[in-house]
């Protein structure tokens, strides 16, 4: 089943009391084996993160599609989900390769069978280094790229390559930061002096000019898209500088809120450079913080991502006339970004009419505060199952080792199609 994906360097899964939300008539059971009769999400114990089957499809596609349109190569960035069953759909549906954030993720990406890397962050760790560099040598086919911001940075990851003994050079890309950013050079000529430290190593290669934008605005305001496109054109301009000295320039941009822009300031050189596009959340995408910046998302255009989690949750309480207490919280739903938003009330068309105007107030580690209209609020009842959007993917799935795939989110029954691991 393609939602069943196993690495290789784990062990089969069977189901027991770890897997938050699976029932104990599923301890002791393969995955397989539980999916073989007819499961419903209703089956599951709540609160339960679900991902909607459908919508991953839709929006992997929305995305896949688009930048192919624009010359765009896709390498997504995959600490949204640490779900190899996620990143195998991208990959199927034509990403160049993948983004990860960490060595160790480096590591699990490898192991789920990933052939190009790029390593959107700075690489010194002498373990990891080691690591890299054996499992370059040892496959030809890899491809990998990482960044490096300063020459202090170059030398300690030269030097480890060099301890390691490595037969191929590991490719790196200049990254181009921004005051108040994140890191990166903060300065055209530093971005110079870093890439001349990378072709004197002797062990290291320069492949391009590699930055994140979405450090630098927060919103779609005009003065948030302005800092974004004229951190894309310096950019831009520190790849054309270096292009001469590389046979196969690289140039890599891109969160999940304003692709579009790169499209707008890089899509253009994609004769000259591969242009590498990093987004991750869309394929899960939410119904907060990236719906609402998000160029495919509320605001967008003719295309639309659709959310592809939903968090289930049961009603504990009704200790005030406006007031349902629910039993997710931080531990289930993120919240760095947004609180979860209400949806609907499972098997209670009549109680549609008590989410209105309805919000999360606040969560506790197990425990959401569900403030109510008064007007409406006698239509929620102790032990109804809201459904709540998430807002921010990113830090939702680092919650759960294990989530349901359902067949939709809309349905009247939402069947399970498949469970998906995640690896944090």
């Amino acid at each position: 089943m393609r939602w069943n994906r196993r690495m290789p360097l784990f062990a089969p899964l069977i189901l027991g009391p770890e897997h938050k939300s699976m029932p104990p008539s599923a301890w002791g059971r393969s995955r397989e084996a539980y999916l073989a009769g007819d499961r419903r999400l209703a089956d599951l114990a709540t609160p339960v993160l679900a991902i909607d089957d459908g919508a991953v499809a839709a929006n992997t596609m929305v995305m896949a599609d688009w930048a192919a349109e624009r010359g765009l190569l896709l390498a997504p960035h995959g600490k949204t989900s640490m779900a190899p069953a996620l990143w195998q759909r991208l990959l199927d549906a034509g990403a160049w390769g993948l983004t990860l954030a960490t060595p160790w993720q480096v590591q699990v990406g490898r192991a789920a069978g990933v052939s190009r890397i790029l390593l959107a962050n700075e690489l010194v760790d002498p373990v990891g280094i080691r690591w890299l560099c054996g499992e370059l040598d040892a496959d030809p086919r890899f491809e990998f790229l990482c960044w490096a911001d300063g020459v202090d940075g170059v030398r300690a990851l030269a030097a480890a390559v060099r301890a390691a003994g490595a037969r191929r050079p590991v490719d790196v890309l200049v990254e181009l930061g921004g005051a108040g950013g994140r890191a990166g050079t903060r300065s055209h000529e530093v971005a110079l002096e870093v890439a001349a430290a990378i072709e004197s190593s002797g062990v290291l290669r320069l492949a391009g000019v590699g930055g994140y934008e979405g450090a630098l605005a927060h919103d779609r305001s005009p003065e948030g898209l302005a800092a974004v496109r004229d951190h894309l054109e310096r950019m831009r301009d520190l790849a054309h500088e270096l292009a001469p000295r590389i046979e196969r320039p690289v140039i890599s941009a891109g969160g999940s809120a304003y692709f579009d822009l790169v499209a707008e300031v890089l899509g253009p050189e994609t004769g000259t450079f591969r242009v590498i596009l990093r987004s991750g959340a869309y394929q899960l995408h939410d119904s907060g913080f990236y719906a609402s910046i998000s160029p495919f998302g509320r605001a967008g255009g003719n295309l639309r991502l659709r959310p592809a989690l939903s968090l289930w949750s049961r009603v504990l309480s009704r200790p005030e006339p406006d007031l349902a207490i629910l039993d997710a919280g931080r531990r289930d739903a993120s919240f760095d970004e947004g609180l979860p938003v209400p949806e609907l009330v499972r098997d209670r068309p009549d109680a549609a009419g008590a989410l209105a105007g309805a919000r999360v107030e606040k969560l506790n580690d197990q425990h959401a505060f569900l403030r109510l209209d008064p007007a409406r609020s006698a239509d929620l009842a102790v032990g109804d199952v809201v459904r709540l959007g998430i807002s921010h993917p990113c830090t939702a799935l680092d919650k759960w080792r294990l989530l349901p795939v359902i067949d939709s989110a809309d349905a009247a029954e939402p069947r399970v199609v498949g469970l998906v691991e995640t690896v944090f």
